[in-house]
């Protein structure tokens, strides 16, 4: 009988890959939508547990559901979560407020075991099935396999971004533009010239440093480095020089808006739901 592994562990390698990554915001405390997301063919659903309301047990069970679906689970949660999200069986955490370098390495060391971190080990999780598949050879899977993503939400975090993204251990950064608006000093209004002036400065930054790291990046791929929240604002720096790649952007912008409004239309139209309370976003590293 083929068993499969509680714990998954593609996500790190999709991020290396340089492709486009197509995921799904839920806050919704429900393991049938997580599993709806898998088959709408999304790659990855972020299980949105700084905001919404999902308990341990329930966070749980939609990690079943994404494992059962085919879909990789990244979870949103506060620092003192962590942990438990991990022994859960989390494909990755995404920690908000990040606003130094010395603060990324110390979310890493949380997320990796001895060897790498000093996350506290545990073989009796969900992660390690529960005794199933326990030592040396689960640490070094979760070491590997498992994601860490930072957000930067502050002025001083968008000062830092690229130091940030720097920090080994750390695979994706996301912008989140609402908070840093508030930081900011601009409310809810993150549309503002001066806020995204700051997004974009971020991103480019980030985008900048990938670039160092592959001096190989050719214009396709470089369209393609970005984790950002809400919008693609890298594209806007490939696109002041690369105009036939801005075209291919806004072709594939206006083909996933299309599938997308699908989606989240049946998603709410079968839960009774008056709004939206999903949100996608494309991730790249």
């Amino acid at each position: 009988m083929d068993i499969r592994h509680p714990l998954d562990t593609r996500l790190p390698e999709m991020l290396r890959s340089g492709r486009p990554l197509r995921g799904i915001f839920n806050s919704l405390p429900s393991a049938a939508v997580v599993e709806m997301c898998g088959y709408a063919g999304f790659d990855f659903v972020l299980i949105d547990n700084e905001h919404g309301s999902a308990g341990h047990e329930t966070t749980e069970n939609m990690l079943r559901a994404a494992r059962a679906s085919g879909i990789v689970p990244v979870v949103r949660c506060l620092r003192q979560d962590m942990a438990r999200v991990l022994d859960m069986g989390a494909s990755a955490v995404q920690v908000p407020m990040v606003e130094s370098a010395a603060e990324a390495r110390d979310l890493v060391q949380q997320v990796r075991y001895p060897g790498g971190g000093r996350r506290g080990s545990a073989f009796s999780s969900r992660a390690a099935g529960y005794g199933a598949f326990p030592g040396a050879a689960h640490t070094q899977r979760s070491n590997q396999g498992i994601a860490l993503i930072v957000m930067i939400e502050t002025p001083e975090a968008v000062e830092q971004a690229a130091e940030i993204a720097a920090v080994e251990g750390v695979d994706a950064v996301f912008v989140g533009p609402n908070d840093l608006s508030h930081s900011m000093g601009f409310g809810s209004d993150w549309k503002s010239p001066v806020v995204e002036a700051a997004i974009e400065r971020a991103a480019c930054d980030l985008w900048s440093r990938q670039l160092r790291r592959n001096s190989r990046a050719d214009a396709g791929r470089r369209s393609q480095v970005r984790s950002v929240g809400g919008a693609l604002f890298c594209d806007r720096c490939v696109e002041r020089d690369h105009p036939s790649v801005a075209t291919g952007i806004e072709r594939r912008r206006a083909c996933w808006a299309s599938r997308r409004h699908h989606i989240l239309n049946k998603l709410h139209g079968l839960l009774g739901l008056p709004g939206r309370s999903t949100r996608t976003f494309s991730a790249g590293r």
